[in-house]
């Protein structure tokens, strides 16, 4: 049985057991060019102490093969301390040394050490991806955030690479014995956990500068700056624009957290196939190269990417200077990274939307998870890593830094500050708990914050507001917000404190809503009564939440909704707007109104959408409506309609617009169901049809030849000449995705034994495919249902936590309609519930209790997301 899976009472005791003081780790990738050669060498020496001398504790290492186990210069018998992925030490002494020697495998799935050969020019990248717990990978170690150490690396690699690590280079060796092989030595670090350790080497782009900054005491620091990106792309690579929002965000950080930025330099690489947006490595930040737009992106596109940069530079203090003991905290430090990039982007570019587009993008995203069975309190139980794994989720993320955006309100900007530099003072190079946080920032703004934490953050669920109004003749006599908040954990109703305001909307001479007029009030309990709101004139809309100052549902009462269904686009207020998209998507999501109610209000409002933000958010969650909330026999006339607006904007659309590439995608996108624009799509791609300003680029060719394949119209001949035209990273994935779109059985066959059965896919190319595969009409996936649920357990157990869960998550039979005809699908008895991919699904849950805990997580989830689309689809 796999021993994997490090427990939290296994990770405690052996924390209270050794203290880590510094690791020697020598990796030797010159080989890595040689994709026959699956290895690399890999040498940790580990210096640390133990409490009681003649005890016994295991190290983590995921190998090949172990070579030799030297402890306190003895030899030990490999044979008989590697068990699994741990090695076993006994008879430990107060102070120790242990070395191990073994042969590490390369990656194809982003975790541990990725290796990636770029189509374009054949040549060969290696970066580290590890939380959080892929460092074992790497170099046998201490896999746990508690058990902190300083390290220095060694890296033997091709003489004409890049090599970056954390600390500064302090050598480079050309071997006398191999001229084509250079050793790189790199500075000992500052006390950092194994997670945020890295490497980074192969035939990289460089970029150089840096950043010269004075502290208040007058402390002058000079920051070493650098950028990476694969060679192919760097005609695309923006380098003096991501050093420009390098140094204002350290000009801001430095500042605000009044602790000078700690770990020496600060790179930055944009790398291949990867797992997430970004890692906070420190001194060489990790990031997905899909940043690095090749393709025309739109304005938002920029914006997101600035808000990552700035979210994994917080992540210097937070989560790196001061990292969460064990994973039941992880919020401590994601949560404040979400809050703070997004403050960093407010505070130190150009955009003035960030908080618009933190609303409408994460906090959906929050409010999503938040109401999946799954759901958990910001502070979360963790009992092991394939649990940590799953918990990167919106409530560690987006809730929390919605809570920590509130609680800023609650105590005051100031305060709030001051506590967190405290916390970086009292902590820093250690690891904290809630307790060490809350101390802190209720020493610094003299309230007792325990109260909150646990209705905020020991809590789960999220709180629906909802109206009461009477009125007398147009005045209004009483208004009082209802708050539902059941806790999905416990079953028991869990109102929060909320100090939110309330806008009064009315038309203005020129027809457009304003604000008129606005209270603040504090919700607390079930119901409460808004006072200042008695004896004002009804507004035509009465928005609550508005600037969107609390985390909560909110519900329109029936007048504001009408207005909204027939003024959306009038409201000049951005934030104001976007919160009243928020409020439709959640009516037809949660099967309130139809959700065919929703895709007329985009159709309506879409195009006036200044926001591009929003535009393209709504107009996603207009496709989701369509494919999976829409009933069926409702559908095709739903997505005509809507693809004809698509069409008919994308004509309108000012030139070289971003607004006219939002049309343009959402055209291809809908055309993967409707034939009914495919020649506008063939003439956009044959270059017969010309839209003045469009440019029909890389990345919307692909998504043009996916439509086109999805309804049999691209044959592999003409894929294979496109990737031909586009040899890329990206191209690959493109063409990927559209061969396995092909709506032919032994196309489907193919697609799900390559991703089920195959292990020749990287996690790129394996999204791509699973992609394609659930491009299909309905009923050819059917005979797929019964071979998903046999794989799962196997699928699970052979295959890494990352791959596992793409092939768990993305193959689930999500795509369902509730008819009442057996005979085409149906529901057993006409009933969301009684589906019989529901029932399957329940069967499964049912008589697997025992499977791994975050598999079934994951099979929860889309069983709810599942549950949802039929009963909105029985609402419609």
């Amino acid at each position: 049985m796999s021993n994997q899976n490090l427990r939290r009472d296994e990770a405690a005791t052996r924390s209270a057991l050794i203290t880590t003081h510094s690791y020697d780790v020598s990796l030797d990738v010159r080989q890595a060019a040689d994709p026959k050669v699956a290895g690399y060498t890999s040498r940790s020496v580990i210096n640390f102490s133990a409490s009681e001398p003649g005890s016994s504790t295991f190290l983590d290492f995921i190998s090949s093969n172990v070579h030799s186990v030297f402890l306190n210069g003895k030899g030990l018998p490999v044979a008989d301390v590697v068990d699994g992925s741990r090695i076993r030490l006994d008879n430990l002494q107060a102070e120790n040394q242990v070395t191990v020697t073994g042969t590490a495998l390369f990656s194809t799935s982003g975790e541990g050490m990725h290796r990636f050969f770029d189509p374009a020019d054949g040549q060969c990248y290696l970066y580290t991806q590890y939380e959080p717990a892929d460092a074992r990978r790497v170099f046998a170690n201490f896999e746990q955030p508690d058990l902190k150490a300083e390290f220095t690396f060694h890296v033997m690699a091709p003489s004409e690479w890049q090599v970056s690590s954390n600390g500064v280079e302090t050598l480079r060796t050309q071997l006398t014995s191999d001229p084509a092989t250079s050793r790189w030595d790199f500075a000992p670090t500052k006390p950092m956990s194994t997670y945020i350790t890295t490497v980074l080497a192969g035939p990289y782009f460089k970029a150089e500068d840096a950043w010269h900054g004075t502290l208040a005491d007058g402390t002058a620091l000079d920051v070493p700056l650098a950028l990476y990106c694969r060679a192919s792309m760097a005609p695309s690579f923006d380098a003096a624009e991501l050093f420009r929002l390098t140094k204002n965000g350290l000009d801001f950080f430095n500042e605000l957290f009044d602790y000078p930025y700690p770990w020496g330099k600060y790179e930055q690489a944009f790398v291949p196939e990867y797992n997430l947006g970004a890692m906070e490595n420190p001194g060489l930040v990790t990031f997905t190269e899909s940043y690095v737009f090749t393709s025309r992106a739109a304005d938002s596109q920029y914006q997101g990417r600035a808000n990552t940069l700035l979210h994994e530079m917080a992540h210097m203090w937070f989560g790196d200077l001061v990292t969460m003991q064990w994973w039941d905290d992880l919020w401590l430090k994601e949560s404040f990274a979400d809050y703070m990039g997004t403050l960093g982007v407010d505070r130190t570019t150009d955009w003035e939307t960030a908080w618009v587009n933190f609303a409408n993008n994460r906090k959906a995203w929050a409010y999503v998870q938040d109401q999946l069975p799954t759901t958990h309190p910001i502070v979360a139980d963790i009992p092991d890593l394939e649990a940590a794994k799953q918990n990167f989720d919106g409530i560690t993320y987006a809730k929390g830094a919605s809570v920590l955006k509130q609680l800023v309100a609650y105590v005051g900007f100031e305060a709030f500050i001051a506590g967190s530099r405290q916390y970086f003072r009292d902590h820093a190079y250690g690891n904290t708990t809630l307790e060490d946080l809350l101390a802190a920032l209720s020493a610094a703004s003299g309230r007792d914050l325990a109260t909150w934490a646990r209705q905020w953050l020991q809590t789960s669920g999220i709180s629906t507001l909802t109206t009461e109004i009477e009125e007398h003749d147009g005045i209004l006599a009483t208004v009082s917000l209802h708050q539902h908040a059941v806790d999905p954990i416990t079953g028991r109703q869990e109102p929060r404190p909320h100090r939110l305001r309330i806008g009064l909307y009315n038309p203005d001479a020129a027809g457009a809503l304003v604000r008129t007029d606005s209270v603040e009030t504090d919700v607390d309990g079930e119901r409460t009564l808004v006072g200042q709101l008695a004896g004002k004139s009804r507004p035509a809309l009465l928005l609550v939440n508005d600037e969107d100052l609390s985390y909560a549902k909110v519900r329109l009462d029936p007048h504001s909704e009408a207005t909204v269904r027939s003024s959306l686009g009038t409201i000049g207020d951005p934030m104001a707007r976007a919160l009243c998209w928020t409020a439709l998507w959640d009516s037809a999501r949660d099967a309130v109104t139809p959700a065919a109610r929703y895709v007329e209000a985009v159709q309506r409002f879409g195009p006036a959408e200044t926001g591009i933000g929003v535009l393209l958010n709504v107009l996603g969650n207009a496709g989701t409506a369509i494919e999976r909330y829409v009933p069926a026999a409702g559908r095709g006339a739903v997505r005509s309609g809507f693809l004809g607006v698509a069409a008919a904007e994308l004509a309108k659309a000012a030139p070289g617009s971003d607004h006219q590439l939002a049309w343009a995608r959402t055209l291809a996108a809908t055309s993967r169901f409707d034939a009914g624009r495919l020649d506008l799509i063939k003439g956009l791609l044959d270059g017969s049809t010309v839209i003045e300003g469009l440019a029909v680029d890389a990345e919307l060719r692909w998504n043009l030849w996916h439509a086109l394949a999805a309804n049999g119209q691209a044959d592999p001949a003409q894929l294979d000449a496109e990737l031909a035209r586009d040899n890329t990273a990206s191209g690959k994935s493109g063409h990927a995705t559209a061969l396995a779109a092909r709506p032919e059985p032994s196309v489907k066959d193919a697609a799900w034994d390559a991703a089920v059965h195959g292990t020749a896919l990287s996690n790129q190319l394996l999204s791509a495919t699973i992609a394609g595969f659930n491009t299909a009409p309905g009923g050819l996936l059917a005979g797929y249902v019964e071979p998903y649920f046999e794989c799962l357990e196997r699928v699970w157990a052979g295959r890494s936590i990352e791959i596992a869960s793409r092939i768990v998550r993305g193959l689930y039979p999500a795509g369902q309609d509730l008819t009442q005809d057996l005979t085409r699908g149906g529901g057993q008895d006409g009933t969301p519930e009684g589906h019989p991919v529901i029932v399957r699904t329940d069967k499964w849950l049912a008589e697997h209790q025992e499977a791994p805990r975050a598999l079934r997580r994951i099979i929860i989830e889309q069983r709810s997301q599942l549950l949802r689309a039929l009963t909105a689809q029985a609402a419609g």
